[in-house]
């Protein structure tokens, strides 16, 4: 099993959310002249531009805290090369509770690393089913904890590295 605060990256998604973190430090000041140019519109109540511009600055903030937390808690590794085990990083088939034509496909990884798939469903290898496949070969059966408290037994089909 992974460690629960620890987020599995590739190189390529570490670099790519460093510089997203980057780009939004840097954009701080022109944040902070936009806010002060609206509030020197006057009456800062029903000034439209003034609220959008914090309320950027908000979502901006909360985006770069966001960020600086995953990356300080990101394992950077490479992305598996061998088929056959689910790992992070890994595009695995599996069916639920010995109904064979139940299957599903999802990657195993954070959200982030899966932002670039697009149609590819994401498991975080801490959710309770990606933590339950972690390590798992083609054929296992394994049990998870649905969130109302019953089991579910999942079996996996197959396991790909992911390729974006």
């Amino acid at each position: 099993m992974t460690e629960t605060n620890v987020t599995w990256l590739t190189p390529e998604s570490h670099e790519r959310l460093t510089s997203e973190l980057g780009a939004l430090i840097a954009n701080r000041p022109v944040i902070a002249a936009e806010i002060n140019e609206r509030r020197e519109e006057g009456d800062l109540k029903e000034n439209g531009g003034y609220h959008a511009a914090r309320e950027e600055q908000g979502q901006q903030e909360a985006r770069i805290r966001q960020l600086q937390e995953l990356l300080n808690n990101a394992k950077v590794g490479v992305a598996p090369t061998k088929s056959g085990v689910a790992l992070p990083g890994s595009v695995v088939k599996v069916y639920y509770d010995g109904d064979e034509d139940d299957t599903e496909t999802f990657l195993i990884a954070t959200r982030e690393e899966g932002l670039n798939g697009g149609d590819l469903e994401t498991y975080s290898p801490a959710s309770p089913l990606g933590g339950a496949l972690i390590d798992a070969k083609v054929g296992d059966t394994r049990e998870y904890t649905l969130p109302n408290g019953k089991t579910m037994k999942v079996t996996l089909v197959s396991a790909e590295p992911y390729h974006s």
